[in-house]
């Protein structure tokens, strides 16, 4: 029998997902005027076209599942679909987490009966929450030997202990099998805890979150993958739903995926698949290509030629593949690939930022035509190329820059706030918090014109200097009741100045205002407080630069998601603590950096922004861009062959073509250079224009790099920028 199946296969830029929407097209809207028809399998007459009458989608039949790598894409799928269908049909665009997710809390009354749960309903628990009440269960069992052994400290145990739960659920392995798939993969290694007992403790934690209608995304896809998908009832349900499935980039997609997939091709409904053999940006954390490559043999597979003509194309990616796995040839690459090589690193910095500025401000190219890519971004590198670039009027757009929430001063100077306005947290400020608070509750926002760069059109009324002085004689620290006194208990306050001093008396008077009001319980919680400030203070009726709205967008949603969780935990089992022990716990969680800005949406609405990308590999293959130019950052750096932060622990032992077995150093040989090749060949199918290596001898702590692309370095030395 024929598939109707499609699997289409290409390289980065190929016109994988362009192939996917139409395919999808093929299937709504046959050769002649037939649109009304969506997808039934009713008797009727011959449709015009090649395919068979079932294949012609009917608007108010069942809908279509359709599937992308990250959030970002998803959205720019579902949106192309519904441009290209003027929105007849019934979409449902998710990622396969969102999409699992969504399905165990939709059919969750069905799970509470095939697993004797608690009837209440599930709440998420984000990352950051999983780890602090994870620490909180296990701590007891997590002694000074344990963490000897382990060698490493407690939050990094903790997460890369929940990260195997997750690994092992994205596998379609049950937690209960997790020992013995690690006692297999780590064999005799004594640097590692006992299977067993890292077994015990998720166990604990699976089930103590199911009593109290927690969940993980590790715990929703053994939920779903273990009960919902083998359910009769729930596939019955899946088939009325949903009667076509297109999914895009399936290289990053679990292994789970594949059993879905095959579920709903088991009940006749049809498939278009994309797959990028280079990709697999996410094998390391939980991607299984290799497996999802095996529902290859369900489809009609398509392969699509490589990236379009104006993109550096395959003989040069072929050149450098060979230059770097087999380093003694000798070649030299074409002019097209430049290299910037100095000493040091923050010669390096500084030059790579030059040249790009020089570029841009000679109109050889547009910044938002520039992308500068490295294996690692420390803060040094980010900070001094931001620097160089935005003194030249040169906007630089970090990619998914997870910089710590508490690193912003409106942030901040927000929890000063609450620690002076309830009661019992005085050992949480201290007077450089509250000058800080001062400066950023006494902003007045000039009204925004062209210029981009609003962070630089804010002014205060109370500058540093007043703010200092104003904490140094007018702050009374208290471990219970911390206090601001009148600005006249500084015997000079006539040098504060009239604005100041009206900006200060202004937040003195609405201070003392929240402390009556809480007194008398009238504010519902402290995350009311906060947008009570924020309205009041930082708001004002003007627009924020978009970096603060997202910072303080993240600080509600994280306010209120910790409040949601302790309700329910206090519901469940009542704790007797002081009232305001959870405020100290939530201001502590922010100050340990865990949290950072990226709400939902992550991404400004609007055009491209005209800036620099300033990206790590992980960021930019993930976001699936491309530039004229290319500044492959630390060229020399040994991190372009490792897998880094992109790889979780254990994550090898659960694939499922080498289920547990063990990572030999001949595994991690052959998995780096596999992972360079899939790097050099995806890289060069986003850039069209140029490329520069950029080098230094020596690293930030001063060691010589040998990393594996020197030979392209070397091959380009003849032209290279000094």
């Amino acid at each position: 029998m024929v598939s109707h199946s499609v699997w289409i296969v290409g390289t980065s830029r190929s016109g994988k997902t362009a192939r996917l929407v139409e395919q999808f097209c093929n299937w709504v809207q046959p050769e002649k005027q037939y649109t009304e028809s969506f997808y039934t399998k009713k008797s009727g007459r011959k449709k015009a076209g090649h395919l068979p009458e079932f294949l012609y989608l009917k608007q108010t039949e069942p809908g279509v599942l359709v599937l992308a790598a990250n959030d970002d894409n998803r959205r720019e799928l579902g949106d192309i679909i519904v441009t290209s269908t003027l929105g007849k049909y019934p979409v449902r665009a998710k990622t396969p987490l969102g999409f699992f997710q969504d399905e165990v809390i939709l059919f969750w009354p069905l799970l509470i009966n095939s697993l004797s749960l608690k009837a209440q309903f599930p709440v998420r628990l984000r990352p950051e929450t999983e780890q602090e009440l994870a620490t909180k269960l296990w701590r007891s069992q997590l002694d000074e030997e344990i963490l000897r052994v382990a060698g490493v400290n407690e939050s990094r145990l903790v997460r890369r202990i929940l990260d195997l739960l997750q690994l092992a659920a994205y596998s379609g392995i049950p937690c209960e099998d997790i020992a013995q798939i690690l006692a297999r993969g780590l064999g005799e290694n004594t640097t590692t805890l006992e299977p067993e007992f890292l077994a015990s403790l998720l166990l604990d934690w699976r089930n103590w979150c199911l009593e109290r209608g927690l969940l993980t995304y590790g715990i929703i896809t053994e939920l779903y993958s273990q009960h919902l998908l083998s359910d009769r009832n729930y596939q019955q349900h899946l088939a009325k739903r949903y009667q076509a499935v297109l999914a895009d980039d399936v290289d990053e997609y679990p292994s789970v995926a594949r059993l879905l997939f095959e579920l709903l091709l088991d009940q006749g409904a049809v498939g278009a698949f994309s797959y990028n053999p280079d990709g697999a940006v996410r094998l390391g954390l939980g991607a299984d290509p290799n497996y999802l490559e095996g529902l290859a043999e369900r489809c009609r597979v398509e392969i699509l030629t490589g990236p379009p003509p104006e993109f550096l194309g395959e003989e040069l990616t072929q050149q450098m593949v060979e230059l770097v796995t087999e380093p003694m040839l000798l070649s030299s690459l074409p002019e097209i690939v430049h290299s910037i090589q100095t000493t040091s690193r923050a010669q390096l910095l500084r030059q790579t930022a030059e040249v790009i500025a020089d570029a841009i401000q000679s109109k050889e190219v547009e910044a938002e035509q520039v992308a500068i890519i490295a294996p690692g971004l420390d803060a040094i590198a980010r900070y001094t190329l931001v620097e160089i670039l935005v003194k030249q009027n040169i906007q630089v757009e970090s990619l998914n820059d997870q910089r710590p929430l508490v690193s912003s001063p409106i942030i901040r100077a927000l929890l000063t706030m609450l620690a002076l306005v309830y009661p019992g947290l005085g050992r949480l400020v201290d007077r450089d918090a509250v000058a800080e608070m001062l400066v950023v509750l006494s902003r007045k926002q000039q009204p925004l014109e062209n210029s981009t760069d609003a962070i630089n059109r804010v002014s205060t009324d109370i500058d540093p200097v007043r703010a200092g002085l104003i904490a140094d004689y007018c702050f009374l620290p208290h471990p219970d009741r911390p206090n601001l006194l009148s600005v006249s208990a500084f015997e000079r306050w006539d040098r504060i100045g009239y604005a100041a001093t009206t900006a200060y008396n202004q937040i003195l008077e609405w201070l003392e205002q929240q402390r009556s009001q809480q007194e008398l319980r009238l504010i519902p919680s402290p995350i009311s407080l906060l947008d009570r400030a924020i309205q009041r203070f930082l708001w004002n009726g003007s627009n924020l630069p978009y970096e603060q709205l997202a910072a303080l967008r993240e600080l509600l949603e994280t306010a209120q998601h910790y409040w949601e969780i302790d309700t329910r935990l206090r519901q469940i089992a009542p704790v007797e603590t002081t009232p305001h022990t959870t405020i100290i716990e939530f201001i502590q969680l922010l100050r340990r950096g865990t949290i950072t800005a990226n709400p939902y949406p992550v991404r400004p609405i609007g055009g491209v922004r005209k800036a620099v990308t300033l990206a790590t590999i992980f960021q930019y293959r993930s976001s699936r861009r491309s530039h004229r130019w290319h500044f492959w950052l630390d060229a020399g750096s040994p991190l372009w062959a490792k897998g880094g932060a992109a790889t979780l622990f254990g994550a090898p032992f659960f694939l499922r073509d080498r289920l547990g077995e063990p990572w030999t150093a001949e595994d991690e040989k052959l998995a780096e250079e596999q992972r360079l090749r899939r790097i050099l060949t995806d890289l060069m199918s986003r850039v069209s224009e140029r490329v520069y290596l950029c080098h230094s001898d020596l690293a930030v702590n001063g060691q010589e790099q040998l990393g594996p692309l020197l030979p392209l370095v070397n091959a380009c030395v003849t032209h290279s920028v000094i």
